[in-house]
């Protein structure tokens, strides 16, 4: 009975809450017999001490919402990092102290519901509908953060993902239309190409990359004053792709795979395709994008980047 009274008071008050009341019940109860009472009120406040802080206790620095559409059941490859995603990312939360949200309901991609977050993240597609797409612009144009992967850059016309957003696509990720992809995933050794943004403070010149599917643009980013690319392809790692279609195959060339534009709190990762095992039919995972620790580092600093820096215009 005792012990049930102080778990209601930490489910409704809180820890502090607890531990204040506690140790009035100590107090008491050092002045009485109730020796069996004393000892679970002297084991539960040890605990209260030993468990690190909950939300209540130490606020969250920053929240952030990700965004899912799992497109098609049949691109495994998309499931798979999504799936894993959202574990990375839960776990990243507790590590860092910020709050870890996701969705597959695009509709709440909305005034009010973005109000309560500072972060927004992309990992598979984009918004389609027109109130959607402005309540996104609004939202990074009043300072709010953004990460996008790999096929949330996608855009190819005709195809079922148009070039339909001139904004997103020209503007916002200065790439443009998708041109082509190395096949079948492969790691790759990538060039930090600009060490003075908070994403690569932390990162080596040069460090292989998970297996991905590699992804070039029509646009050239170098000629965009707006864009930072932060990453591109060493020539290391040409042939970079294993076919067996030969333009999927790349031989040479500039490809930028991670970027920033000057305008707005964003970076886009072109990583974000595990690799599966289509060949035998099992589906089997063969590879696993957040299991590259200096891969990870980049992207979780990109993130305490777009979350901490500056505020959000309401």
């Amino acid at each position: 009975m005792f012990l049930s009274i102080l778990l209601k008071v930490a489910l409704h008050f809180g820890r502090i809450k607890l531990i204040n009341t506690l140790l009035i019940i100590m107090q008491r109860l050092s002045n009485g017999s109730g020796t069996s009472s004393l000892s679970i009120a002297v084991f539960v406040l040890c605990i209260c001490f030993l468990q690190p802080a909950n939300s209540q206790d130490h606020p969250s620095e920053f929240r952030t919402i990700a965004f899912f559409k799992q497109i098609n059941d049949s691109e495994t490859a998309h499931l798979s990092f999504v799936h894993e995603a959202n574990r990375w990312f839960s776990l990243m939360a507790e590590k860092y102290n910020f709050s870890y949200d996701s969705t597959a309901d695009w509709n709440n991609l909305n005034d009010n519901f973005l109000a309560n977050y500072q972060v927004v993240i992309f990992f598979d597609a984009r918004p389609d509908s027109s109130e959607q797409r402005a309540a996104f612009r609004r939202f990074m144009e009043n300072g709010g953060g953004w990460l996008g992967f790999h096929f949330a850059g996608f855009a190819l016309t005709p195809s079922d993902f148009p070039q339909n957003w001139d904004w997103y696509h020209n503007e916002f990720l200065g790439s443009g239309e998708y041109k082509g992809n190395t096949w079948r995933p492969t790691s790759a050794v990538l060039r930090v190409e600009d060490r003075n943004h908070p994403a690569t403070k932390n990162l080596p010149e040069t460090f292989t990359a998970a297996p991905n599917e590699w992804y070039s643009w029509k646009n050239d980013l170098r000629n965009n004053p707006d864009i930072r690319i932060l990453l591109s392809i060493d020539p290391l790692s040409f042939p970079l792709g294993t076919g067996p279609k030969l333009h999927e195959i790349w031989h040479e060339g500039y490809y930028p795979v991670v970027w920033t534009n000057r305008k707005y709190k964003m970076v886009y990762f072109n990583m974000g395709h595990n690799d599966i095992d289509y060949e035998n039919k099992t589906n089997k995972e063969l590879s696993f994008t957040f299991k590259n620790d200096i891969q990870n580092r980049l992207i979780i600093d990109a993130l305490l980047w777009a979350g901490k820096s500056g505020t959000i215009k309401r």
